[in-house]
């Protein structure tokens, strides 16, 4: 689960973190006052779910409380576009009014899970204020790493890294006790990802977290029902939302040919082979293995309201969501929502004999395929016949 920049500091504060003081607002007038609360002059920040928003014109400084409100008022209502949001951009809501800093140098902060090692990493470079995706491809010696297997950074880690920014000695208390917040943080929260970019060394010799994202992660939240309240629904997919109320998994893609599949792995499979036999998905819906036929209906509708799909595919190894159970939600759903579009089929498993029993009996023009090469080579002439 994403969370706004505000949000994460506020999570960081509790750790130990520094950061700017600054208060969110969603009506431009709420500016003066958070301005002049931070002396007058103020950061204004859109916060949406996406990163290179000072690029896009989403942060910009204000020198006076009458401008914070003016440059508030620019932002607040417009659809920012940045690299991370698409090319339809995203509305921003509510702006941070934050204080401004005296910045010496900007450096990266961040914490991510090495899958190969087993253990979270924590990553330091001197490289801040940059995509650090593209410092790891150019400069990959720039990033500093530090696993950490004992449950958290340990101090001693920390000062390693902070003597390899290279920071001057009377801030290296202020980056130990950052970094090993954060490390804290991220332990604690259950995050799948803690950043901190820029991180900024002041003139006053204090390291400060400028801007700081934290991603969360949804298997654990019912660990942290407090944090569940953070999440905004305004900065997710309606389908991907709507999906997730009846305990379903979509991914909203580019292409034309839905599919329905169980199990993130098929997922990714029938993903490929459509590809392969020159298709495109518009997306993936995971129904997971112990779908009910209700949950199969709503997946089946979810799927059918992106006007981009031209065809479906389902693809599904029936094993506790049985043949059976799929073909009846499947049937019940097309039937509801008088499905004009061609359905291909390709299940396999428990009760495989009565699901097509069921299909066959629906009077329901559907494609039941052999295997799933010949499922997506159906599925993706359906989608180029039906566009033609």
């Amino acid at each position: 689960m994403k969370i706004h920049e505000y949000q994460a500091k506020e999570l960081l504060r509790g750790f130990g973190v520094a950061v700017p003081r600054g208060r969110v607002i969603s009506e431009a007038a709420e500016a003066a006052a958070a301005a002049r609360e931070l002396g007058g002059q103020a950061v204004i920040k859109a916060q949406i779910h996406a990163g290179g928003r000072g690029k896009g014109g989403g942060v910009k400084l204000a020198k006076t409380p009458e401008e914070a409100v003016a440059l508030a008022g620019q932002i607040l209502g417009m659809t920012l576009v940045t690299h991370q949001t698409g090319p339809e951009g995203r509305l921003v809501r509510k702006v941070l009014v934050e204080e401004t800093a005296n910045i010496v140098r900007e450096l990266y902060l961040g914490i991510v899970l090495d899958r190969n090692a087993g253990t979270p990493v924590f990553m330091a470079s001197a490289a801040g204020g940059m995509e650090i995706e593209e410092v790891a491809a150019k400069t990959p010696e720039a990033i500093l790493k530090q696993p950490f297997l004992l449950g958290t950074l340990q101090p001693y880690q920390a000062r390693e890294l902070a003597f390899g920014l290279d920071l001057p000695a009377a801030a290296l208390g202020s980056a130990v006790k950052m970094m090993t917040g954060l490390a804290k943080a991220y332990v604690a929260l259950d995050a799948t990802l803690a950043e901190i970019n820029p991180l900024i060394l002041t003139a006053e010799n204090q390291v400060v977290a400028l801007d700081a994202k934290i991603n969360l992660d949804d298997n654990a939240l019912f660990r942290h029902p407090q944090l569940k309240e953070l999440r905004d629904l305004n900065e997710e997919a309606p389908l991907e939302v709507e999906a997730s109320q009846y305990g379903l998994n979509y991914i909203k893609l580019d292409g034309n040919v839905a599919c329905m599949v169980n199990g993130a792995g098929l997922a990714m499979a029938t993903m490929d082979i459509i590809q392969y036999a020159g298709g495109s998905p518009a997306n993936f819906l995971d129904v997971g293995g112990g779908a009910n036929a209700e949950q199969v209906k709503h997946a089946f509708e979810i799927l059918l309201k992106d006007p981009a799909v031209k065809a479906v595919l389902i693809n599904i190894f029936g094993g506790i969501l049985r043949c059976d159970t799929l073909a009846t939600g499947v049937v019940e759903a097309a039937h509801a929502v008088k499905l004009r579009l061609p359905l291909v089929i390709r299940m396999e498993g428990t009760n495989v004999a009565k699901g097509r029993e069921i299909l066959a009996a629906s009077g329901l023009k559907i494609t039941v395929a052999e295997g799933m090469k010949d499922a997506a080579e159906k599925v993706v002439a359906a989608a180029k016949a039906a566009r033609a």
